[in-house]
Order: structure tokens, then sequence, then C-alpha cells
């Protein structure tokens, strides 16, 4: 091992390795599910997909023969393999793309596993149709997956993490200011927050199934829905079906995957209250609402409604559709003019609920920001009042107010730098902000360049890396990236 590494990190990189390759065997196992259907569909993708298992499986056992001296993991080692993971994750689970004669480009392959693991949904594939039915499952596998976090999936999945560095790879991953325990082992908090994930996959799936949607269908749009991620299965989106019971059942489940697990987690077993006494929660309601009447009223001034459901089920699907950063926009939302334009990049910016599967700053923080600026205004009259960030009826400690102040600044400044670095890349002023802004929320809309729901297949391959590193931030919440990029991170 370098000196350097010995000495001054003290990093146990065999450690992190095994558990890499614990994850390439799971991934391995998991591709087995779009290799089933490309036998069931008759699809020579199926024997690709054999192949990519291999590849996969093999690494992960070599990895997995790796014999650390010591099993213990500290922050570092949390911080680094938490983005190791969804790197590497990414690396392989592109061999799909690059196999089964998708014509993409090693760019267009790492942007589309990317996009889907960080559950931007985000596409480069020109169209869908054509596109057999193993890669279309392979893409919202891998959003259902990043959507609760891989990292959490491997805490419930490796019991020797339990007790080796499990909480700090908890933090490196989870959204939120704090992070609650549900039960008082990492591993068991793991696995009850995906119990609450999988029954609502599944009831989502099953309400699906009423409709006029077949099994694949409804399983796609569950797995894709219930992660907040939005891939789709044909280029119409929901215009396939056209069916208000398709759009309601969908704007309840996306409304949930932008509520705090533990909380819904909490209900499940009793504990009603909690739900509405969590100001987050109120105010993510709140805000929906909020931007129901305003679609809606725009919509009425625009004329551009012709039945009830133009006011109504279009206007809600769409608030939450985009503050859960599930990137949905049916009907097409570039009819309903620059108000909705307004709103639409601020619900991008906020996002919902901490804990969440949904992208954003996350409405806790401007909870914080809001009550912060007030306590500063009033001090303003009032110079020796001492008055503390309240939130759930209990005192903000000052570091958490501080570190929540730096991470709304530093979240500008990533959209900024990744936007600059996309005109670099050759993309025109506004698209540039949008895209970087589209990317680090993890919402996934385009703008002109792209289309609002289109493909960013006329991107050139140097934006596609960045804006894949800019929705790896912002789906780790800056912090865990940008931290492995700092000296202090490789000192003692």
């Amino acid at each position: 091992m370098p000196t350097f590494f010995r000495h001054k990190a003290y990093i146990n990189f065999p450690m992190l390795l095994r558990v890499i390759g614990w994850l390439l065997l799971t991934e391995a196992g998991i591709m087995t599910i779009p290799c089933f259907v490309g036998m069931l569909y008759g699809e020579g993708s199926a024997l690709h997909f054999l192949i990519c298992i291999g590849i996969t499986a093999t690494c992960g056992f070599g990895l997995m023969s790796l014999r650390p001296k010591s099993r213990d993991m500290g922050k570092r080692e949390a911080v680094l393999l938490t983005g190791l993971t969804w790197i590497i994750l990414s690396l392989f689970g592109m061999l799909p793309f690059l196999i089964c004669g998708t014509h993409f480009s090693v760019a267009d392959a790492f942007f589309e596993t990317m996009s889907g693991f960080t559950t931007t949904g985000a596409s480069v594939l020109d169209t869908l149709e054509g596109v057999p039915h193993s890669i279309l499952i392979w893409r919202c596998i891998a959003q259902w997956i990043g959507g609760l976090g891989i990292i959490l999936f491997t805490l419930a999945i490796v019991p020797m993490l339990n007790y080796r560095g499990g909480i700090q790879l908890f933090n490196a991953e989870v959204t939120g200011i704090t992070h609650d325990k549900l039960r008082p082992r990492i591993g068991n908090t793991s696995k009850g927050l995906w119990m609450v994930y999988i029954c609502l996959t599944v009831l989502l799936i099953l309400l699906l199934l009423c409709s006029d949607m077949d099994f694949f269908d409804a399983l796609c749009y569950g797995l894709s829905t219930m992660s907040t991620g939005g891939f789709a299965t044909s280029d119409m989106s929901l215009g396939r079906w056209d069916s208000n019971y398709i759009k309601i059942v969908m704007t309840v489940f996306m409304f949930l995957g932008g509520v705090n697990f533990s909380l819904i987690f909490r209900a499940v077993n009793g504990q009603w209250r909690d739900l509405w006494r969590n100001e987050a929660l109120r105010v993510y309601v709140w805000i929906i609402l909020t931007c129901f009447v305003a679609f809606t009223l725009n919509i009425a001034f625009r004329s551009l409604g012709t039945d009830w459901t133009d006011y109504t089920i279009d206007p809600l699907f769409q608030a939450v559709s985009i503050l859960s950063s599930t990137g949905i926009t049916e009907p097409d939302f570039n009819d309903w003019g620059p108000v909705s334009a307004i709103l639409l990049i601020i619900m991008m910016v906020m996002g919902a609920c901490a804990g969440s599967t949904s992208g954003g700053a996350k409405i806790d923080r401007f909870m914080i920001l809001a009550k912060f600026l007030r306590n500063e205004f009033y001090r303003l009259m009032h110079p020796h009042a001492i008055r503390t960030v309240v939130i759930n009826g209990k005192g903000t400690p000052p570091p958490i107010v501080m570190r929540t102040l730096a991470f709304l600044f530093l979240y500008i400044i990533v959209i900024i730098a990744g936007a600059i670095g996309l005109m670099v890349c050759g993309l025109p002023l506004k698209d540039g902000f949008f895209c970087a802004l589209s990317a680090v929320s993890n919402t996934g809309l385009g703008t002109d360049i792209t289309g609002l729901e289109g493909n960013f297949s006329h991107v050139a391959d140097p934006a596609k890396w960045l804006l894949s590193f800019l929705m790896l931030t912002g789906r780790l919440e800056l912090y865990t990236i940008l931290l492995i990029f700092t000296p202090a991170f490789w000192k003692k």
C-alpha cells in the first residue's frame, strides 16, 4: 500500500474493496431480473445480460477474496466507500447499455446508468420504441435501488457492516440534516426503511395493474414512481394511456416518495401523530397546494383547459411530480407560460422532505434558513435577545444551523460552477444553468437544447461526464463527494 495512504490517511482499502465485492455480487444477482425478462420476451439481450452478469460476478468474487487485517471502518472509509460504490456500480451497471446493441458510447452509457441510480431520470435515448424490454426494466431497477440508497441497501443485506462503520455509512448517504435511528442497530433501521419502501412499491404496482397497464409497464412505472425517478417505457409516457386513474395513483405515490420514510415507518407502527406534528411535512403539503392553485389559475387565465381534469388532476400531478423530483411532465408543461416556469425552478431547487427519495436541497433546510433569517431581523431591533431556531418544538443546535446555511450556499456554488462548466462544453447560457440545476436537483428535466422532457443525446460527451458528476454530487448531498477532493480528507 502506498506510504502516503498508510501513514497519512490510515484508510482501510482492503476492507473497502471487500465490501465493494459484496456489492458487485449483489448487482450481478439483480441483473438476473432483466436477463429473465429478456428470455421471457425472446430477446437476444438475455445473452448479453448473462455476459454482464459473468463480468460483474467475477470481479465481485475477486474483490471478495481479499482478507483485510482489520474490518474496522471509520468516517474516512465511510465517505470514500459511499462515493466509490455509486461510481463503481454505475461503471458495471452501464455494461448492458454497451453490450445490448443500444449503440451507446461510454459517456452515453455511464450517463444513463448514473441518471438511473441517482433517480435523476435524464436519458440519452432518442426513442424508447424498439428498446429491449430487458434494458427498460434495468433502467427502472437502477432507479428503484438508488431511490432509497445503494449503501442503505447494503447495510440491510451485509450483516458485518452493522458493527464496522455502519452508522458512518448511514450518515454519508441518507439525505437530511440529522439522521434518525429507528432501531438500536443501524442494520435493523435499514431493513425497516426498506420494508416500508418495498411494501409501498408492491401496493403501487398492484394499483397500476387495475388500469389498462400490463404487468411489465405497471412494474416499470411502479419502480420509477416510488423512487421518484421518472423513467418511462414509451415515448408517449403516460399519454399512452391517457388515464386519470393512473395520474391520481401516481400522484399519491410520488407524494409519498417525497415524505421522510422515517415518518412513514413510524406511522405504520402506530405513531400517526408524528406525521402532522412534523413541520417539514406540513410545509411540503402547503407548497403543493400553493403550486396547485397557482397552476390552476395560470391554466384558467391562459385558457388552456378543455375539461375539469385540466384544472384539477393535471396541475396537482404536475406540482407533486416536480417538487418530488420525479420530473414527469404530463401534459406538455411548455405551454403553461412563464409563471409556471418560475414555480418549476423554485420547486426544483427546493425539493421535498429530507429522508425521502426526492432530490433538491430539501424543505427542511429552507425552513431552518427562513427561521434563522427571522431571528436575525428580530435581533436587529432587539440586540440582546436570544432566539433559537425551533423545528418540531425543539431547538436546533447552532452547528446544525451553520452547516445548513453552508450547505445552501455550497448548493448554489455547485450549480453555478456546473453551469460554467457546461457552457465551456458548448451549451448556451440558459441551457447550461437549467441543466446544471436539473442534474444537481436530480429532477432530470431538459431545456431548449433537449426539450423539457427530451433526451440529452445532443449534448457533447464532456458535458455528459460533467452532468453525471453533478447528478452524483446532488444525490449524495454535496459533502460526501466534494469532501474527497479536499486536502483535509487525506490527512490524519
